[in-house]
């Protein structure tokens, strides 16, 4: 068993910078992908980056590449998502996960992440 905790969320105004962090504590290793998703009210669940693989593979939303990074920590089980150049639309709670990464791994797919996280919550003034 693995178990996530998100921190870092909170309230920025649109143009603003935050930065999610997530530990990871129990069964996890460099093996697992590792990614984030948002929900906003009344939609679903979305994709927004991960990080896979020894090389630490990454990949991004359309709607936030080039705005968001994700990196990962594997000395401390660690990994981060800086959010640049938010937008009111990037309003959303925001989740960890971990799966088992293999050849079958699909990006973005929330059925291939094993282990999520309780959430934090992001919202974007205008």
């Amino acid at each position: 068993q693995a178990q996530l905790v998100e921190s870092g969320g909170g309230l920025v105004q649109a143009g603003g910078s935050l930065r999610l962090s997530c530990v990871a504590s129990g069964h996890t290793s460099g093996q697992y992908a590792m990614g984030w998703f948002r929900q906003a009210p009344g939609k679903e669940r979305e994709f927004v980056a991960d990080i896979r693989g020894s090389g630490g593979i990454t990949s991004y939303s359309d709607s936030v590449k080039s705005r968001f990074t994700i990196l990962r920590d594997n000395a401390k089980n660690t990994v981060s998502l800086q959010m640049n150049s938010l937008k009111p639309e990037d309003t959303a709670a925001y989740y960890c996960a971990a799966g088992h990464y293999r050849a079958s791994w699909v990006i973005g797919s929330p059925g291939d992440y094993d282990y999520w996280g309780q959430g934090t919550q992001v919202t974007v003034s205008s």
